[in-house]
């Protein structure tokens, strides 16, 4: 038996443009908010029982928003694609992004690393309050519905609880997600989706992800999810200090993601990548050997490395890890100050925090419209840009969300009515 696909429009409102917004994340919902502020019809579509997911993840351990630094450093923390994110952050700066988490009850914090975020350290209160903000501009929000791209016609073609239908905008923003956590919706399902539309994509790889390392059983079983603290980490000639923490497989943490570019084009070129371990970054070499010398008097290796070397026993255990530990005080401390290891490959995507890769600044224009598709817009982490944690992430989805929503309203805006 056959029937027809049901249809509708975007939004509630005959009279007005409307608006369709796929995906309900970050860069998704200030798109909505933007479009609605304007006076359309705006309807979010997300695939997931409830929107705003991943942001609430991320709160769990904070709600880092954004960074306090300069913005002249700021933007340099997105590497390669600085230049496409920087005119992104004159619409939408840090400190406008502070203000407007404060303009929903949201007031916020600096911390001592100079993170920003709410004072309630969570993301549920903001998002509360943004929804409601969202209801009372009008914004319809529709779930359990995934985008399998576009019919003949042109219109949207989803598929829900009561099987496929189509929807018809004057307007499209996408806000997909990239690959990291698909058990919260974003899986990159819309990648084949927009190349077989004559998108250019790059391949979705893991970001700030862990790294494998082969340890032994010994120190992976014993050290699994121990941190090490106040550490620094070199690959090839660039230094990182921060934390991470040794897990059975590897290593992870911030000052591995902040290294992560570097590391994945190694793997990509040699299939390994090798780096370097501080232990006591802030001693210097010598200063250290002078702390090692002098008689043991029958202290053991690890009581010199705590007392005399202030190695923590997972430290510690790094240092015997990298082979037969060296007798004399100099040699140890090159081995504390530079404990080799060898990274065979990236963790997978389910303990990705985020995704590299995406829509190529080629394949859209200034306003972030599709150039292959007019009328369809693009935004947050379906872009291919990356960034470290410490609030950058966050930072660009909801910048890009903006551009995207007056991308669309000025494209719009050019368009005659129909």
């Amino acid at each position: 038996m056959t029937g027809t696909v049901p249809t509708r429009a975007a939004g509630e409102h005959p009279t007005l443009r409307h608006a369709a917004v796929i995906g309900g994340g970050p860069a998704g919902l200030m798109a909505a908010e933007e479009l609605a502020r304007a006076g359309l019809s705006v309807t979010v579509h997300e695939r997931m029982p409830s929107v705003g997911r991943k942001l609430l993840m991320a709160g769990r351990g904070g709600l880092n928003l954004t960074h306090s630094e300069p913005v002249e450093r700021f933007v340099t923390r997105y590497g390669t694609a600085k230049d496409w994110i920087a005119p992104m952050l004159e619409v939408l700066s840090p400190a406008a992004l502070t203000r407007w988490c404060e303009g929903l009850g949201q007031q916020t914090f600096v911390g001592s690393s100079g993170r920003v975020f709410p004072n309630t350290f969570k993301a549920s209160p903001l998002l509360r309050a943004w929804l409601s903000r969202l209801e009372h501009l009008g914004v319809r929000i529709v779930t359990r519905e995934t985008w399998q791209g576009w019919g003949t016609d042109g219109s949207l073609v989803f598929s829900g609880p009561d099987g496929p239908l189509t929807v018809r905008a004057d307007v499209t923003v996408l806000a997909l997600g990239g690959a990291s956590w698909p058990r919260l919706g974003s899986d990159g399902g819309w990648v084949n989706v927009l190349r077989d539309a004559g998108v250019a994509v790059a391949d979705l790889v893991p970001a700030n992800v862990g790294v494998l390392i082969r340890w032994s059983d010994v120190l992976g079983g014993r050290f699994h999810g121990e941190p090490l603290k106040r550490i620094a980490i070199t690959h090839q000639g660039r230094t990182v200090r921060g934390e991470a923490i040794l897990t059975r497989g590897g290593l992870e943490g911030g000052a591995i993601y902040a290294l992560g570019p570097q590391i994945r084009a190694a793997l990509e070129q040699d299939q390994q990548a090798h780096l370097l371990l501080d232990l006591r970054p802030d001693l210097a070499e010598t200063a250290l050997a002078a702390r090692l010398s002098g008689p043991r008097d029958g202290a053991s290796l690890a009581t010199i490395l705590r007392k005399r070397a202030g190695l923590s026993p997972v430290a510690a255990g790094l240092v015997r890890e990298a082979g037969p530990v060296p007798a004399e005080p100099e040699a140890l401390a090159r081995r504390i100050k530079a404990v080799p290891l060898m990274v065979t490959g990236l963790s997978a995507f389910d303990r990705a925090i985020s995704s590299a890769g995406g829509v190529r600044q080629s394949a859209v224009d200034d306003r972030l419209m599709l150039k292959a598709r007019p009328g369809v817009f693009v935004a947050g982490e379906m872009l291919d840009w990356e960034a470290p944690t410490g609030g950058y992430l966050l930072q660009a989805s909801f910048a890009s969300g903006l551009i995207a929503a007056r991308g669309a309203l000025d494209w719009l805006a050019s368009q005659p009515d129909t």
